[in-house]
């Protein structure tokens, strides 16, 4: 299978610079993926399209103000370097490696090099200092971040809302709440779960009074989000790792509905993605792998890499928003609910003139 099999035709002005007007008021294209048929919908609707004793399940992950604008150090004694007056270094923070330690984007990338130093103030007062340490492809950089009293304390000050390269203006105050979900509660993601981003608390609370359960997940989007996939062969792509954290009320719920056979709702890539790397562990440690698994509470890593093929073994409805051409979520809910079945969907899309990506409208798949 090729990369080239899940690209579409975009015009330009499909893809949403800004966030609609009010928080909920978005389009909705529904999906039944065994008729193959899709309709027109809302999203404000959705409660309405959920279940009693279905299970929905949200990513909490908070984004950080993870774009950070410094200058390279000259010297290499902090009392008396200065800041190097060529130009500004663009840094975007991807995922916490350790205490002080931080995968990220730089750029221009070629500048900054193992063993350079990067300041960043706040007016004239320096409040962040990191060190180089390692360098990989594509503008990647490990930084090693000097002891700070509170670092994401100083982030909110001095850092921009990371939005995705397609959104072609500088990020604005109000991306700080809508570039948000109203959910988040776990500050580390480098991107939004852009899914959630259309919920409500009133939504929120309707789909409770429905009789539907809403348990969450955490998994802080990195660096795959801003990585194009340069493969030729959709077998050869291979994803960066992200952290997640797996509650055990979810674990428990999911055990449940599993038993029950009741739907199972993913809202976002990310969540699905969790979820099923998740149900892999399970499987993989259970005994008796044909009496089925059972979820257990943890924290780790996944790289997981969801293609057509894939069979599904937790996630039985799919909430999320319209995904780039030849991208690895555009490939995820192809082998969701089919790739024909997807790029039809896409087209009419198109057709109809849906907003598109991160700030854009949704797809509902069940």
């Amino acid at each position: 299978m090729r990369v080239d099999d899940f690209h579409f035709d975009l015009p330009e002005d499909l893809i949403a610079q800004s966030p609609p007007p009010v928080r909920g008021t978005s389009r909705m294209l529904v999906l039944d993926r065994q008729a193959g048929e899709y309709r027109d919908d809302f999203f404000r609707n959705l409660p309405h399209l959920l279940h009693p004793g279905d299970l929905l399940i949200l990513n909490d992950s908070r984004v950080i103000p993870a774009r950070l604008y410094g200058t390279r150090a000259r010297g290499h004694n902090t009392q008396t370097s200065s800041p190097d007056p060529t130009g500004r270094i663009e840094v975007l923070l991807t995922q916490q490696l350790s205490e002080h330690e931080w995968s990220a984007l730089i750029r221009p990338s070629r500048k900054v090099q193992p063993g350079e130093r990067l300041h960043f103030h706040r007016g004239n007062d320096l409040v962040l200092e990191a060190e180089v340490v390692a360098a990989a492809e594509f503008g990647e950089r490990t930084l090693r971040f000097a002891p700070a009293a509170d670092f994401l304390s100083i982030l909110n000050k001095i850092g921009h809302m990371p939005l995705p390269p397609y959104i072609h203006r500088e990020d604005k105050e109000e991306d700080r709440d809508r570039y948000q979900t109203v959910f988040s509660h776990e500050p580390g993601s480098a991107a939004a779960p852009t899914a959630g981003l259309h919920f409500t608390p009133e939504i929120l609370d309707s789909i409770r009074v429905r009789g539907v359960q809403i348990e969450s997940i955490t998994l802080h989007v990195g660096l795959g989000t801003f990585q194009p996939v340069r493969a030729k062969k959709v077998e050869d792509i291979r994803l960066h790792s992200e952290r997640y954290t797996l509650p055990a009320t979810t674990a428990e719920a999911i055990n449940a509905a599993l038993k029950e056979g009741r739907r199972i709702i993913a809202v976002g890539t990310t969540t699905a993605r969790t979820l099923e790397h998740c149900a892999q562990l399970a499987n993989a440690e259970s005994f008796e792998p044909h009496a089925g698994f059972r979820l257990h509470p943890h924290s780790g890593s996944t790289d997981i890499f969801i293609m057509p093929g894939y069979e599904f073994r937790v996630v039985s409805g799919l909430l999320t928003n319209f995904h780039l051409p030849k991208s690895t979520l555009l490939m995820l809910v192809s082998a969701f609910a089919g790739r024909e079945a997807v790029l039809a969907a896409y087209a009419h899309a198109v057709r109809e003139r849906y907003r598109f990506f991160s700030y854009g409208d949704c797809m509902l798949l069940v």
